[in-house]
């Protein structure tokens, strides 16, 4: 079966991987981030930055490889009191945009989550595995986002290229 689906590896994303107590996290970097999110597994948008919610005092902040260096600056890693932790992690993931009409289908060909969007909705985020491989899902306009290890992105564009054949 053909599917209506584009499947497109993304560039560069700018990554902070952000852990500690949400109340000292907020203090340290809340001027910028965006949101909060209400819950875990859940994401917030704003000003072209992403904060994931993706696990006990664990946040994932991205946004353009542009803004890399001065997000760091911001964020003050190496100053940050012991409590939090703020670690550049850029090169660790790519992301792959998977969309179109059939999103859906070759995502459920891809990963074992329900993503009907009555239980994955416009802000779900979620670590699960895509093709075998630990992947982080989450939705995006037209579809889903897909991110894996990076080494492993050669792979995974091999599997949604097959998918979809």
């Amino acid at each position: 079966m053909r599917y209506d689906v584009t499947c497109k590896q993304a560039g560069l994303s700018a990554l902070f991987d952000l852990k500690g107590p949400q109340a000292d996290l907020w203090g340290w970097a809340g001027d910028h981030l965006p949101p909060m999110p209400a819950r875990p597994n859940s994401l917030t948008r704003r000003g072209g930055r992403s904060l994931y919610h993706i696990g006990p005092r664990h946040l994932l902040l991205r946004t353009g490889i542009a803004e890399e260096e001065a997000l760091e600056r911001a964020l003050g890693p190496a100053a940050a009191p012991p409590q939090i932790s703020i670690v550049r992690i850029s090169d660790t993931l790519t992301f792959f945009a998977v969309t179109g009409r059939d999103a859906d289908q070759v995502m459920a060909i891809a990963c074992p989550l329900d993503l009907h969007p009555a239980v994955f909705g416009a802000d779900a985020v979620s670590h699960t595995e895509a093709f075998g491989l630990k992947a982080m899902v989450l939705r995006c306009e037209g579809g889903f986002e897909c991110a894996v290890e990076q080494s492993h992105g050669d792979m995974m564009q091999d599997y949604l290229n097959r998918a979809l054949t």
